[in-house]
């Protein structure tokens, strides 16, 4: 697929032609609509373009400002690759732009619809055009002709729940974990969630009293695995492998392959590997993740958690995720963020972080700890969080997280 052919079915008008660019074009449009049209254009006309967040802070909108007077030419501007610019910093809150194009998206897009035998995809979008989750829900319907219909999160969640045409494909649908768990709390949700064809889970682990939850109103559900620089799924459960009870991150799509390297970390080679850090030039070799994980015998990927955030506390490793996993589980704090914090005595303490509106009943929570946890991995102190932040897709900061909980101590 040529950059034209991409953006012809992104819908750009035939009469738009190449220009000369030399500055990067920056999109940063909150309404879907609009930001469509913006990248469709951008597409068409040529040169870097740059997608952003128009709620950006100050932080943020700086590092792009730096990175846009960055001009070095590498051999992926030079062959006229690399120039879609996707934001991503993970959860270390530096912001770093993911150089994707035509050939990356067409290669993740084809390799999805392989694995869920798809030959056309019709989707709600409820996440966020700029971040890749989003994008990539458009993409796939653009690319196979199928129909992109963008929804507001703000409107689902207060029960405006449209009837969807019907589809020989279906529809799909992609939520965060605390997206989901607050549609299943009523009924008319349920309902509207279960004339889905597939419901991706992703941007976060999934406790498994969500997914026992899910199962047991039989939705069809989809855990995977991805993230910007993958453009995003490189691999997935299928959901009847789900209602059949399986609980991991899925196998590879066709067009990757997933190993893991030394220490643990998951690796990835795909053809929708990105092209390096804007204005940085990578080749296609495979990209080691900072993600721990394992495969089983079935090839099916368990991610186990962030290399970088394991806690060792007193000689004991603690993974922050089967933490924050069961004291979502309990039932009383909905949101959970689980930091090291430094400690003279043991190296590191766990804390757990939690949104300041909770009202959790503390019993129920120490119960579950007490049930589930070894001594090393119980929280230690419990920090109510004013203004917890997150993102549009509804991501938590975790950097912004451990910072104020540093402050707190």
């Amino acid at each position: 697929m040529t950059r034209s052919e991409l953006a012809r079915r992104l819908g750009a008008p035939a009469d738009l032609v190449a220009e000369d660019r030399r500055e990067p074009v920056v999109i940063a449009e909150r309404d879907p609509r609009r930001f469509m049209t913006a990248l469709a254009a951008a597409a068409a006309q040529g040169g870097t373009v740059m997608l952003a967040a128009d709620t950006w802070g100050e932080s943020e909108r700086r590092q792009l400002a730096a990175l846009r007077n960055l001009t070095a030419i590498t051999p992926a501007t030079a062959a006229g690759k690399g120039w879609l610019c996707i934001p991503t910093g993970g959860t270390s809150g530096q912001l770093k732009l993911a150089r994707h194009d035509e050939e990356t998206l067409a290669a993740a897009v084809g390799g999805f619809c392989r694995h869920f035998s798809m030959a056309q995809v019709n989707a709600v979008g409820l996440l966020p055009l700029h971040h890749v989750s989003g994008l990539m829900a458009w993409m796939r319907c653009a690319l196979t002709g199928g129909e992109y219909l963008p929804l507001d999160w703000k409107r689902i969640e207060g029960g405006d729940l449209p009837a969807l045409p019907a589809k020989p494909q279906g529809w799909v649908l992609s939520l965060v974990p605390t997206q989901l768990e607050r549609l299943l709390s009523r009924p008319a949700a349920v309902e509207w969630l279960q004339g889905f064809r597939i419901i991706f889970l992703g941007g976060a682990p999934a406790w498994p009293e969500l997914l026992a939850r899910g199962l047991a109103v039989q939705l069809p559900l989809s855990t995977g695995y991805g993230m910007t620089e993958t453009a995003a799924m490189v691999t997935a459960l299928r959901p009847e492998e789900f209602l059949l009870g399986a609980r991991d991150n899925g196998a590879a799509l066709p067009h990757a392959t997933v190993g893991i390297g030394e220490g643990g970390v998951v690796i990835v080679g795909a053809d929708s590997l990105f092209r390096g850090y804007f204005p940085e030039w990578r080749d296609r070799r495979p990209f080691a993740t900072g993600d721990l994980g394992r495969l089983d015998e079935r090839g099916h990927l368990h991610v186990l958690g962030r290399r970088d955030a394991v806690i060792i506390t007193g000689g004991e490793k603690v993974d922050p995720a089967e933490v924050e996993a069961v004291l979502c589980g309990c039932g009383e704090l909905g949101e959970v963020v689980v930091v090291g914090l430094s400690d003279p005595e043991w190296g590191q303490v766990v804390i757990a972080a939690y949104p300041a509106t909770a009202q959790p009943v503390w019993a129920l929570v120490h119960q579950a700890v007490a049930l589930r946890l070894s001594p090393a991995k119980r929280p230690k102190r419990y920090v109510p969080i004013a203004g917890w932040p997150v993102n549009e897709q509804g991501k938590v900061n975790r950097a912004e997280i451990a910072r104020r909980v540093s402050a707190q101590s």
